[in-house]
């Protein structure tokens, strides 16, 4: 599976990596995951450095819609983007559904300028291995959920 997160309610932290090509479904799963959990106001950590996708218009439409009734439910935590700059064009359209949403938003090109920035914005995050499998850390919780 190219996503791999992690959801770690003491620290009040998603972090998502991408690897290889990812789809409508994997996405639509790590949403309901982070609603499952509450932790959509969670500071959200995203690394798509090795991610592709090839999803078309209908597949973001209905990422959208998705996105629209979670940003209307309640808040949004930050979201830090990990990008490579040949990774833009990729992201472009699904950039304009994550804008939507109040809340901080910023892209970077390090995974360690991200974890700062978003350790500026709440408890301090410690240094963490990025996530290889699925999983909820903590408060009894097991993992590959």
């Amino acid at each position: 599976m190219p996503l791999h997160w992690s959801i770690d309610p003491e620290y009040e932290l998603v972090s998502v990596t991408a690897e290889g090509d990812v789809i409508r479904s994997e996405v639509m799963e790590l949403l309901d995951a982070m609603a499952s959990r509450d932790a959509m106001a969670y500071r959200k950590l995203f690394d798509g450095t090795n991610g592709s996708t090839a999803m078309g218009p209908e597949d973001l439409r209905a990422l959208g819609a998705r996105m629209r009734v979670y940003h209307a439910s309640g808040p949004m935590g930050p979201l830090a983007l990990v990008l490579p700059p040949d990774k833009a064009d990729i992201v472009l359209p699904v950039l304009g559904l994550l804008a939507a949403a109040d809340r901080p938003m910023r892209i970077f090109t390090g995974r360690q300028k991200a974890r700062r920035w978003l350790s500026s914005l709440g408890k301090d995050l410690p240094e963490f291995v990025w996530p290889r499998h699925q999983s909820v850390i903590g408060r009894g919780s097991s993992s590959g959920d």
